[in-house]
Formats: C-alpha cells, structure tokens, sequence
C-alpha cells in the first residue's frame, strides 16, 4: 500500500503542468486576435453618411446621429467616446459644421462650401494678350489700358 500512494500524487503532479500550458496558448491567440483590424466603414464615414441622409434644415443633432448609427447596428453605447472624437475631427476637417453647441454637443450639418472648392482662376489681361497678338490697335489699346488699371 506504501507503493501505491505516491504513484498518485506523482500522476496528478504530471497532469498539472500539462494543464498549465495550453492556458498560456490560449492567451496569446486570444491577443492575436485583438490586434486585427475590424471590418466596415470607419466612425467617420458613418457619421457623414447620416449626416447627409437626414433632410432637417437646422442640422443633427449628437442623439439623432446616435439614433442613425444605432439603427445601422453600430454599438453606441461601447463606442461613444469614438462617435464624439469623430464628430469634432470632422469638424476641424470642414467635412461637417457645428450649426449649434461647441464640442461634440450641439447640431451639426455638411459644409456645402467645401463641396465648390474649384473655381476658374482669373487670368490677367496681360497674359492673355501675350499668348495671342491683338487684332488691331484697338485691342493694344485696351491691353495697355487694362494693364495701368490693373494691380497684376
């Protein structure tokens, strides 16, 4: 009997350690894991997707755009810090405008000016008139005139 009562704990002492070390696989899979990039649209481009859907003249506001995203099936209440640092990166981008608040609160709605960025550039007299010779001494006359008034 003296013989056969250490072989067990000996037993029980070599399944242990095997138990220990799958635990420690687990782990680093698990943060293998975390480090991969979710799949989707970026917070930033869901909140100008619903900034641009909703037809309110005044703007939307943080809730509304929390209603939107919500109903779009993104977890609001996990990532409500990310929603507001969105919104206000948006904001100092001119991709949206505050019409109401300061901060993350308040109401918010697309910079209509930043759509008509490309405007035609004003030429200058002078160089049009270098690049094609005048027709007669009228158009020299002109050029000359346009180029005392003119500060180019």
């Amino acid at each position: 009997m003296s013989e056969t009562a250490p072989e067990v704990p000996a037993a029980a002492a070599a399944a242990a350690p095997a138990a220990k070390a799958p635990a420690k696989k687990a782990k680093k899979a698990a943060s293998a894991s975390k480090a991969r990039k979710p799949s989707g649209p970026s917070v930033t481009e869901l909140l100008t997707k619903a900034v641009s859907a909703s037809k309110e003249r005044g703007g939307v506001s943080l809730a509304a755009l929390k209603k939107a995203l919500a109903a779009a099936g993104y977890d609001v209440e996990k990532n409500n810090s990310r929603i507001k640092l969105g919104l206000k990166s948006l904001v100092n981008k001119g991709t949206v405008v505050q019409t109401k608040g300061n901060g993350a609160s308040g109401s918010f709605k697309l910079n209509k000016k930043l759509e008509t960025k490309d405007k035609p550039v004003r030429r200058c007299c002078r160089l049009l008139y270098r690049q094609t010779p005048p027709p007669d001494w009228l158009g020299s006359a002109l050029c000359l005139l346009a180029s005392l008034t003119s500060p180019c």
